[in-house]
């Protein structure tokens, strides 16, 4: 892992920076010493399982995967793309393909789906929008590189480029309606984001610890909450970035940031902070009714309780492991490692409950947690759920 890996120049700051500045965002590199032990991978340690963890079923389709794909899980579906331009769709019970196109580009970002429509987006900034049957319905362009999943629904798709727009396509027509921007720091960090749409909002966090609620129809900012404040003299110092998906449970939305905060805003009294803890993670977070989770730089995964942010506990087993963002299943929390091996913990107290390595590389792609089990896309790209008993 080189130092430059998780930190880039934005889109604008690029055309003026000689040479990208990095950082061991993931907690396992030194910034001293490539074989100082202390950022060396915890060795995995025997236990007795307290959960039954199966491969259910396996799917390939294409090749390559990255931080900007996510399986779409829409009722009984699953919609995910690759690295080579493959799209694809599959039942979340059996595995079974229901069909597989190919876009004839690379591709960056995806997949956003309501069920309706299925969109991915290239290198060029292409959004490429497919029907229910994967026939393809549109193209347009955004303003620069998409490397973050586009949200679909309420009748339009948004994107959000490297240049910190986020705009919106009419989901018919593919004709841009609105477009938002907010001003960027000189350098973000390489990590798994994703929009939410719901209640006719769209939710997204930016670069510098912000995160915005658009109404989708009109893309008017209903209201703005930090997550993170910038620290130090220099560019490097001043790195934030909020990672990950924001969470909602109930009237609760929670977000995590790198080098920030892990906070919960009240949606239904305007945003308003509720409480927030100091805290760095470059993945991602997840909620269940009670509880929040996420891990941090040093792969140590942490429990926070929804009611006030007490710090319930923490599992440190999995050190320097590079963790993805965890999925939550009620009875687990899951969280993929840098050899693609997924492990669940008890939401109780974190102890480990059960491990299963699925291979393919790194889980990079944040665990969806579905009626049917735990959905990991790996490394490779190929697709995997997990049964858990």
């Amino acid at each position: 892992m080189q130092l430059h890996d998780y930190l880039v120049p934005t889109y604008r700051a690029a055309r003026r920076l000689t040479c990208v500045l990095g950082i061991a965002a993931l907690g396992a590199c030194s910034l001293f010493s490539s074989t100082d032990e202390r950022y060396e991978p915890a060795k995995l340690t025997e236990y007795a399982p307290e959960l039954v963890v199966n491969k259910a079923w396996t799917a390939s389709f294409g090749s390559g995967g990255g931080l900007g794909f996510v399986p779409a899980i829409v009722g009984p579906d699953v919609y995910a793309a690759t690295a080579n331009g493959k799209v694809a769709k599959y039942e979340l019970a059996t595995g079974r393909q229901q069909w597989v196109i190919d876009t004839d580009t690379d591709l960056t970002a995806g997949v956003g789906s309501d069920g309706q429509l299925v969109v991915v987006a290239s290198p060029r900034g292409e959004v490429i929008a497919l029907d229910a049957s994967g026939q393809e319905k549109w193209r347009a362009h955004a303003t620069s590189e998409v490397s973050i999943p586009p949200a679909v629904g309420n009748g339009i798709v948004v994107v959000r480029s490297g240049d910190y727009r986020i705009q919106a396509f009419d989901a018919e027509t593919g004709k841009r309606i609105w477009s938002v921007q907010r001003p960027g720091p000189a350098l973000a960090v390489r990590a798994g984001t994703q929009m939410v749409m719901i209640d006719g909002m769209v939710l997204t966090g930016l670069p510098g610890g912000k995160i915005l609620a658009l109404d989708a129809a009109t893309g008017n900012v209903q209201w703005e909450g930090t997550v993170a404040i910038p620290k130090g003299a220099g560019d490097l110092e001043r790195v934030t970035d909020v990672v990950g998906a924001p969470q909602l449970a109930g009237p609760l939305m929670c977000a995590v940031a790198y080098q920030g905060r892990v906070v919960c805003f009240d949606v239904a009294a305007g945003g308003t902070l509720r409480w927030a803890k100091d805290f760095s993670s470059s993945s991602g977070m997840t909620v269940d009714r009670r509880n929040a989770y996420a891990a941090n730089l040093q792969g140590e995964v942490h429990a926070f309780a929804l009611d006030g942010g007490a710090n319930l506990w923490r599992q440190n087993a999995l050190r320097n492991r590079q963790l993805s963002a965890p999925a939550a299943t009620g009875d687990s929390v899951a969280v993929g490692d840098y050899q693609g091996i997924v492990h669940f913990l008890s939401p109780v107290d974190g102890r480990q409950l059960a491990r299963i390595s699925v291979g393919g590389g790194a889980v990079v792609s944040p665990l969806q947690a579905t009626p049917n089990g735990v959905l990991v896309q790996r490394g490779d790209g190929d697709l995997t759920l997990l049964s858990v008993e």
